[in-house]
Order: C-alpha cells, then sequence, then structure tokens
C-alpha cells in the first residue's frame, strides 16, 4: 500500500484497475479513485466508525481516510450522522438527481405504472400540474374491459381529480386561486368543491392520509386513489393514481386498502428514482 501516492501515478492495487485493457494508468489521478471507493462504501452502507476497517476496505491507511472524509464533507458529498459515521450527503444527492433528470420523468415512470397496473388490474396514470390542470402525462391499462379510459393529453382542473388534489395539496390558498380561479369552483357531480372552504378540507385530508380518493366523484361508477411524486429537493413534481370500477371495490372488501398501499409504494418508488430521500421535503 502506497502511503503517499502521486497525483499521477497511483500504487497498482490489483483491485483498483481492472485487467486487461491498454489503458495508460500513469493518466489516472490516485485520490479521485480512492475518495470514489470511499462514497461507493459509504453509499452502499458500509459503517466510517472504524476508520482502520475502512481503510482496510478501500486499500488506503486510516490517515488517508480521515482526510478524505472531511474533504468530501466540506464539499457536502457525505454528511457526519449524530450516532457517527457518516451517509450520502444532500449535495451528492442532488448531484445524482440532476444527473437522473437528465431523462424524461415518463422513462422512469413507465415501468412503475406496468407493474401497479398490471398488480392491481386497474388503470394507472401519472399526471402533472399544468397551471390549473392536471396533465395526464401516461396511462397504463390492464387486459380487462372493466377499466377507467382518460386519454393521454387530457387536461382537467386539478382539484377534480384524485391526481390533480395531490397536485395542489401543499399550495396556500392564494396560489389555490391564482391557478384556480374565483368561486364557484367548476364542478362535475355533487361531490365536487365549489368553494375554497371546502377545497381546503379535502386537501387537508388528503395530505393527512398522504394520498387522495374519489368514489364516482369525477368518472360516475369509477373510483380512483392518487399519491403525491417527489423530486430531490421535496417538492411535489407529479402524481401517481389508479382508477377502476366501483363494483370492484364493492366485491373485494380488501381491494381499498391494497389500492392504497401499492400506490403510495408506486408512488415512493418514482420518486426514490428522481432523487428523493424521505424526510427532506422542501
Amino acid at each position: 500500500m502506497s502511503k503517499n501516492p502521486t497525483l499521477t501515478q497511483p500504487a497498482p492495487a490489483a483491485n483498483e484497475i481492472a485487467d486487461g485493457g491498454d489503458e495508460d494508468k500513469t493518466q489516472l489521478v490516485g485520490p479521485v479513485i480512492r475518495a470514489l471507493r470511499l462514497l461507493r462504501f459509504i453509499a452502499e452502507g458500509g459503517s466510517t466508525t472504524n476508520l482502520s476497517e475502512v481503510g482496510r476496505r478501500i486499500d488506503v491507511n486510516r490517515v488517508t481516510v480521515m482526510r478524505l472524509l472531511a474533504t468530501l464533507e466540506h464539499e457536502g458529498m457525505v454528511e457526519r450522522l449524530p450516532q457517527g459515521g457518516h451517509q450520502a450527503g444532500f449535495d451528492l444527492v442532488k448531484l445524482a438527481a440532476k444527473v437522473l433528470a437528465s431523462k424524461d420523468l415518463t422513462v422512469f415512470a413507465r415501468s412503475v405504472l406496468a407493474g401497479l397496473s398490471e398488480s392491481l388490474q386497474l388503470s394507472a396514470y401519472l399526471g402533472v400540474l399544468d397551471g390549473g390542470d392536471v396533465l395526464y402525462l401516461l396511462r397504463d391499462m390492464p387486459q380487462t374491459t372493466l377499466v377507467s379510459n382518460i386519454q393521454v393529453g387530457s387536461r382537467v382542473p386539478a382539484h377534480l381529480t384524485t391526481p390533480g388534489r395531490m397536485l395542489i395539496a401543499g399550495l396556500p390558498e392564494a396560489a389555490l386561486r391564482e391557478r384556480l380561479g374565483e368561486e364557484p369552483l367548476k364542478m362535475v357531480t355533487g361531490q365536487s368543491p365549489a368553494t375554497y372552504a371546502r377545497l381546503g378540507d379535502i386537501l387537508a385530508a388528503d395530505r393527512e392520509r398522504g394520498c387522495a380518493w374519489s368514489f364516482s366523484a369525477f368518472e360516475p361508477g369509477i373510483d380512483s386513489c392518487a399519491a403525491p411524486v417527489f423530486d430531490a429537493s421535496g417538492a411535489t413534481v407529479a402524481a401517481i393514481s389508479v382508477a377502476g370500477p366501483e363494483i370492484r371495490f364493492e366485491r373485494d372488501s380488501a381491494l381499498r386498502e391494497r389500492v392504497e398501499r401499492e400506490v403510495k409504494r408506486a408512488a415512493r418508488d418514482l420518486s426514490g428514482l428522481l432523487g428523493y430521500v424521505a424526510g427532506r421535503r422542501r
């Protein structure tokens, strides 16, 4: 093990560079390699409470581990835990989120919706907020005739649908009025909120539950459940929903609980792919 590697000629440890290539090893920067090893070790759940053990695992000495940790902590790539040790830092999470954000949200959502629709045999949707409307970006429909059939590209006033309610649930009333307009609010059924007082009560209940439910409140005979999707900063950027005939819920008393559980899980999965870390809401 080299205690003082040069910047351009790291010690050629067997596990440092894959064998068999023609790459010029003199172009590699030893400290960067070691820092990245340490980051991988921490990101994969490795403990840094014993620096000597960490050094053994990443093939550097204890002092180097200490210096690497101090540098990574200074740059926000790792952060110290109250109980000792370190975890991935928020700046690292944001950096990863920016990389992920270079891919369209819909790329990640497609597989999530497909799994949700297949599991529940209900129509699954991804919606985003556009002004005062929820815009339906994606849908996945099961091979059954008993499904909801909202078209991709449809726009609906956000307060009328479960994904729309999740998208506006965290907005103050002034922002809601700016997006939705003055009272009375648009209604499509007797359950639609016509006033901001009524809408406020509904959104408060949605926030408390962590999801929104509708029972024939938008499409007659169709029940729906939605949960919010967060980005790395904790902002609500989308909502995942499922919808299907109320007769299925009436016939299966356990379906509602299962739907809520799986919709929330799907939203958490998609949030994680976007870099969201639980507890870091904006």
